[in-house]
Protein backbone atom coordinates (compact mmCIF):
# COMPACT_ATOMS: atom_id res chain seq x y z
CA UNK A 1 0.00 0.00 0.00
CA UNK A 2 1.49 3.60 -0.88
CA UNK A 3 0.09 6.41 1.15
CA UNK A 4 0.34 9.76 0.56
CA UNK A 5 -0.41 12.56 2.88
CA UNK A 6 -0.28 16.53 2.03
CA UNK A 7 -1.16 18.11 5.68
CA UNK A 8 2.23 18.84 6.94
CA UNK A 9 2.79 16.80 9.99
CA UNK A 10 4.39 19.97 11.83
CA UNK A 11 2.28 23.10 11.10
CA UNK A 12 -1.01 20.89 9.97
CA UNK A 13 -2.09 22.66 6.94
CA UNK A 14 -2.45 21.26 3.56
CA UNK A 15 0.18 22.05 1.18
CA UNK A 16 -1.28 22.61 -2.23
CA UNK A 17 1.19 22.42 -5.11
CA UNK A 18 3.44 19.22 -4.26
CA UNK A 19 6.23 19.83 -6.80
CA UNK A 20 7.26 22.83 -5.18
CA UNK A 21 7.39 21.68 -1.71
CA UNK A 22 9.72 19.66 0.55
CA UNK A 23 8.60 15.69 0.53
CA UNK A 24 10.09 12.75 2.13
CA UNK A 25 9.31 9.17 1.31
CA UNK A 26 10.36 6.17 3.25
CA UNK A 27 9.61 2.26 2.14
CA UNK A 28 9.67 1.09 -1.38
CA UNK A 29 7.45 1.61 -4.71
CA UNK A 30 5.10 -0.75 -3.60
CA UNK A 31 4.62 0.05 0.15
CA UNK A 32 5.61 3.72 1.44
CA UNK A 33 5.10 6.47 3.06
CA UNK A 34 5.09 10.15 0.90
CA UNK A 35 4.53 12.83 3.68
CA UNK A 36 4.34 16.48 2.02
CA UNK A 37 5.92 19.56 3.89
CA UNK A 38 5.57 23.41 3.59
CA UNK A 39 9.47 24.24 4.26
CA UNK A 40 12.60 22.61 3.84
CA UNK A 41 12.59 23.49 7.75
CA UNK A 42 9.36 21.85 8.90
CA UNK A 43 11.02 18.71 7.28
CA UNK A 44 13.90 19.16 8.55
CA UNK A 45 12.42 19.45 12.57
CA UNK A 46 9.77 16.67 11.61
CA UNK A 47 13.51 14.15 11.16
CA UNK A 48 14.74 15.68 13.96
CA UNK A 49 12.26 14.26 16.26
CA UNK A 50 12.81 11.15 18.46
CA UNK A 51 10.37 8.95 20.39
CA UNK A 52 10.71 9.77 23.87
CA UNK A 53 10.50 5.38 24.22
CA UNK A 54 11.31 3.80 21.15
CA UNK A 55 9.93 -0.11 20.60
CA UNK A 56 11.05 -2.09 18.32
CA UNK A 57 7.88 -4.41 17.12
CA UNK A 58 8.43 -8.40 16.31
CA UNK A 59 5.76 -10.02 15.09
CA UNK A 60 5.44 -13.96 14.43
CA UNK A 61 3.66 -15.35 11.14
CA UNK A 62 3.43 -19.30 12.27
CA UNK A 63 -0.07 -20.19 12.28
CA UNK A 64 0.01 -21.20 16.38
CA UNK A 65 1.45 -17.51 17.29
CA UNK A 66 -0.22 -16.29 20.51
CA UNK A 67 0.09 -12.29 21.53
CA UNK A 68 1.39 -12.28 24.79
CA UNK A 69 0.90 -9.04 27.44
Amino acid sequence: MFIRTTTDPMTLRDVQDLDQHPCLFEGDAENGLEIHFESEASRREYQALQPHDPKVLKSDDSEDYVAEG
